[in-house]
């Protein structure tokens, strides 16, 4: 499967498209000589009448920002209130543009009251394609501003636009020696990397892999000492020359400290005359990160207000999209022209990415993430569940006696729900792709400042088998908290499984962009196997068996986890891959074994790129084709080798997740740390219309845990005007620009944040890169007869102190159901069973063993429960 996602990539480029859409030039200014002609002249101006010498004329502005010649200069009085830049704008329109020259326009401006606006050079008429898109800071005293782009198509009468709305207060904007002349040079742009000794920003595991990267014209090894805070040093070596790296075509070499022991805070790697950014290496050092990358998500929630003492009152804000004026809202929207007649109520769910778009298809990977990211602590030895549990999230619905995450995943899960096509409706059961605005709004723009009218977008199959996939994973984890919940949840994944059988080929139209992403997928084999690997999983019933087994994808390495990409919206074999490979199922060990097989293959390929490539990445695109979200491949790659980890205790994999955060967090060609708060040079202009202080400063940058798409290869043709103007040319890995208005390369998204929340989950159990110390042996021995089994379980205490009391935990196969019990209390919660002591045998002693069983229904033969734990650490199977 196609691991650089053309769809992705036509959806973000049609947001550059948008009305009037804004993105704003890193630092704002990018100065340039004067526009000069190849024969030496000044280049010709575009621009009438720009020292205002002859008038206003052919000048022109909004209604509500009347003009004036004074004291040669053009003044509009820009009203205060308004919600957008564009609500108030002074232009001139029919400048001819030349494709591929290159323009320098220059202005002088003052405001009597600080105004940040967007200075638009753009096509007149919609879409308003823009070549520049800038943000200027006017104040009180007049400065110059210049800014140089080059025009992408022969224009006989584009527009200069200032927009100057959004103000919170009235002004005069002030306007003189404007200047628009062909034939300027355009600067090169040289990212600013910092040190070329490039480490994990956030630091390393004391047992963990401890490498890193030094850029370097030397073709010798070198010198390098690791420096404690005090500048003594506690470590040294030298480097390895590997040459050019072809991600970056920078000369490298590599050095390794994993035999340091020290640790602490602020260690530093001098090499060729050069300090790196200070780091540490502490076991905690993810501990934060989990909470904060799930923080994301409740900040990005639709249809609720965003609680100030949860996030910070920079942060929180009120609902949007609720129908409250100037929203058109989610509790009552239509369909698109032709497509129902009917309307529904939609509220809920998480914005998409920078946009207010709700995507099915997206926020299925997403959601499903989040739970894996709590299902994993039922089934893996080591995770640990209390820093997901009630009370320990930034969410609002603390004391409900429910994981803070499955709280987070449910307001996700509800959203998607009211997304299914009601009864007796043509196509019902099915599942709408999107809701989104009726046209692009541009940036800033707060949720519940967004005019557009909300509208629904035909269903199609990929959407419902998201549907199918996430409810069916609902049903058997929120069994144990909300029994209606959980089968509400199973009916909507059976009823959209059956839909999506009788109407398999229904495909998202290409050409369905305007106002949000297309997300068309044409394929949509990866999403049956997943549907059925899920409702497998959870009911046991022989149809999902049969559906899996038969499936082209079942087996295939390559179509679950393709070695140069990974999973992503639009290829989810491998979410059901890792189901079943992780969670009790009715799979036979022949079944299962094959599985797992396909995850640590996957796993291999991905620890050897971390083990060869000179920046230790586990992602190897073919042609160095990074994608759009490439970092959320690299993660989601992590994932499949944290998951091997975990089914194998292989230390290697544990190893080369690591190597993938180091690259994450700063061991990169940019020196670059693309989680926001996270490392000394972080990300913290990403693309997003509340999180826009590089747009408007009087708005928030993105809040700590928030990741960047990353680096793009085809971000300068994507319609990009950041990308276009300064990536021409870049290598791979160098493809990013921390800029608001770089869609294609610095974008949030929450399929992005979902997997980043799930190894920030995994590392921080991970900490000192042991594990837990086993200290039980679990003997699980099931006898199958007619419709039912009888189970016997003994557990031994293989440690050194007493356990008193004891509680033992697993998972049942498939749909088991207990019946009669003895020797221990043992009850069902959906599928979590929970064993605890009678009183004649509640201290369980060293090297002491209990015994207990349960008859139980089954659907299928008897399988192993995976994971069992005793006060939640993990068993030695015995």
């Amino acid at each position: 499967m196609n691991a650089s996602p053309p769809p992705s990539s036509l959806r973000r480029r049609r947001r550059a498209l948008g009305v009037l859409a804004v993105a704003a030039l890193c630092g704002g200014i990018l100065a340039a000589p004067g526009a000069v002609a190849a024969d030496g002249d000044p280049a010709p101006e575009q621009i009438v009448n720009g020292d205002f010498s002859a008038g206003s004329a052919p000048w022109w502005s909004t209604a509500n920002a009347p003009v004036a010649v004074v004291d040669g200069r053009l003044c509009a009085d820009v009203p205060g209130g308004t919600a957008n830049p564009w609500d108030a704008i002074v232009g001139q329109n029919d400048i001819p543009l030349v494709a591929g020259e290159a323009y320098t326009l220059t202005y002088t401006a003052s405001s009597t009251v600080p105004l940040s606006i967007h200075t638009n050079v753009q096509m007149a008429t919609d879409p308003y394609t823009a070549d520049l898109s800038a943000t200027d800071q006017i104040g009180a005293e007049a400065a110059v501003h210049t800014h140089v782009f080059t025009a992408s198509a022969d224009q006989d009468a584009a527009q200069v636009a200032f927009q100057v709305g959004g103000g919170a207060k009235a002004a005069t904007f002030c306007v003189d020696d404007v200047s628009l002349r062909g034939g300027a040079e355009p600067p090169v742009y040289e990212p600013d990397t910092g040190s070329p000794v490039r480490v994990n920003q956030v630091g390393y595991l004391p047992k963990g892999p401890k490498t890193g990267t030094l850029v370097t014209d030397e073709t010798d090894p070198l010198p390098w000492a690791l420096k404690a805070a005090d500048g003594t040093t506690v470590a040294s070596g030298t480097t390895t020359p590997g040459g050019e790296d072809p991600t970056s075509r920078q000369n490298v070499h590599t050095f390794d400290f994993s035999d340091a022991t020290a640790t602490g805070d602020g260690f530093t790697i001098a090499a060729d005359g050069q300090v790196s950014e200070p780091f540490s290496i502490r076991a905690d050092l993810y501990d934060s990160l989990r909470s904060d990358s799930l923080a994301y998500f409740y900040q990005n929630r639709s249809g609720i207000a965003i609680d100030a003492d949860l996030v910070g009152e920079e942060y929180a804000r009120p609902a949007g999209h609720l129908g409250v004026a100037p929203n058109k809202g989610d509790t009552d929207v239509p369909c698109q022209a032709g497509v129902c007649d009917y309307r529904l109520d939609v509220r809920g769910g998480w914005y998409d990415a920078g946009d207010h778009g709700k995507y099915v298809v997206n926020g299925g990977i997403a959601v499903a993430e989040l739970m894996d990211t709590y299902e994993r602590t039922l089934t893996a030895d080591g995770a640990e569940a209390a820093e997901l549990g009630d009370g320990a999230l930034r969410v609002p619905e603390h004391g409900n006696d429910v994981p803070d995450i499955l709280d987070e995943a449910r307001w996700e899960l509800e959203f998607l729900m009211r997304m299914q096509v009601p009864a007796g409706q043509p196509l019902a059961g099915m599942a709408h792709h999107k809701v989104h605005d009726a046209n692009w709004t541009g940036i800033p723009m707060r949720p519940e400042l967004d005019p557009e009218q909300r509208e629904l977008h035909p269903p199609t199959t990929a959407a419902t088998l998201n549907l199918a996939a996430t409810a069916a994973q609902c049903a058997r984890l929120y069994a144990p908290f909300d029994a209606e919940f959980a089968a509400q949840c199973r009916t909507a994944a059976e009823t959209a499984w059956a839909a999506a059988k009788a109407h398999p080929a229904v495909y998202a139209s290409p050409a369905d962009g305007v106002g949000g992403g297309t997300y068309e997928d044409n394929d949509v084999s990866d999403e049956f196997y997943w549907a059925a690997a899920e409702l497998f999983t959870t009911t046991g019933k022989d149809t999902y068996r049969q559906a899996l087994l038969d499936s082209p994808v079942h087996g295939d390495v390559d179509a679950a986890f393709p070695a140069d990409g990974g999973m992503w919206w639009g290829g989810t074999a491998g979410l059901g891959v890792l189901t079943l490979a992780t969670v009790p199922n009715d799979l036979t060990a022949a079944q299962l074994a094959d599985v797992r097989n396909v995850v640590t293959t996957a796993a291999d390929q991905y620890r050897a790129q971390t083990e060869v490539q000179l920046y230790g990445v586990p992602y190897a695109p073919e042609g160095l084709n990074y994608a759009w979200g490439s970092n959320s491949q690299v993660l989601n790659n992590m994932i499949v080798l944290a998951t091997a980890a975990d089914l194998t205790g292989d230390t290697g994999y544990r190893d080369a997740v690591l190597r993938g955060a180091d690259y994450l967090f700063g061991r990169n060609p940019l020196n670059q740390s693309y989680v926001t708060g996270y490392g000394e040079r972080y990300s913290q202009n990403q693309h997003h219309r509340f999180w826009a202080h590089e747009s408007d400063p009087s708005l928030p940058h993105p809040p700590a845990g928030s990741l960047a798409g990353g680096p793009n290869l085809t971000a300068p043709t994507s319609g990009d005007p950041e990308a276009a103007a300064k990536l021409k040319g870049c290598a791979a890995a160098m493809c990013y620009l921390d800029d608001n208005g770089s869609y294609a390369t610095n974008e949030v998204a929450v399929n992005w944040n979902a997997p980043l929340a799930y190894i920030a989950s995994y590392l921080d159990d991970a900490g000192d890169a042991t594990g837990p110390e086993r200290a039980c042996r679990v003997t699980y021995s099931s006898h199958p007869w007619n419709t039912g089994s009888t189970t016997t379980v003994t557990v031994k205490n293989t440690g050194s102190k007493a356990v008193t009391p004891w509680s033992l935990t697993w998972l049942l196969p498939g749909d088991q159901k207990l019946s009669h019990t003895w020797s221990a209390d043992i009850g069902q919660y959906g599928r979590t069973v929970t064993a605890t002591p009678l009183s004649w045998n509640r201290t369980l002693a060293p090297g002491a063993s209990i015994d207990f069983g349960f008859n139980s229904s089954r659907t299928g033969p008897a399988a192993d429960p995976g994971t069992v734990k005793l006060n939640g650490r993990a068993c030695t199977a015995g």
